[in-house]
């Protein structure tokens, strides 16, 4: 059965605190979770106001699926006005 995992570290654009970083992280996450149905957490850059690192998991026992899901979150991501992305790492275990 697939796994899928994929990282995404972004920078967020007017974020003058922590406290600006974390709402729009946490917006994202809760946004992302209820959305796509995916664990998900940030993992780096936590003291840092502009950037964050996203790191997000799925399973299915189809590839395809898999795939354009982890797709689909990406693209959510890119879309997203108060973020620009600089890195993906995907993986499928």
């Amino acid at each position: 059965m697939p796994v899928g995992v994929c990282y995404i570290e972004f920078n967020i654009h007017g974020a003058a605190s922590l406290k600006d970083k974390r709402r729009v992280v946490k917006s994202i996450k809760d946004r992302l979770k209820a959305r796509f149905n995916i664990s998900i957490a940030e993992m780096d850059h936590l003291d840092i106001w502009q950037k964050s690192e996203l790191g997000f998991t799925c399973i299915s026992n189809d590839r395809a699926y898999l795939d354009g899901l982890m797709a689909s979150v990406i693209r959510q991501i890119e879309s997203d006005g108060r973020v620009v992305v600089s890195e993906i790492r995907t993986e499928v275990i």
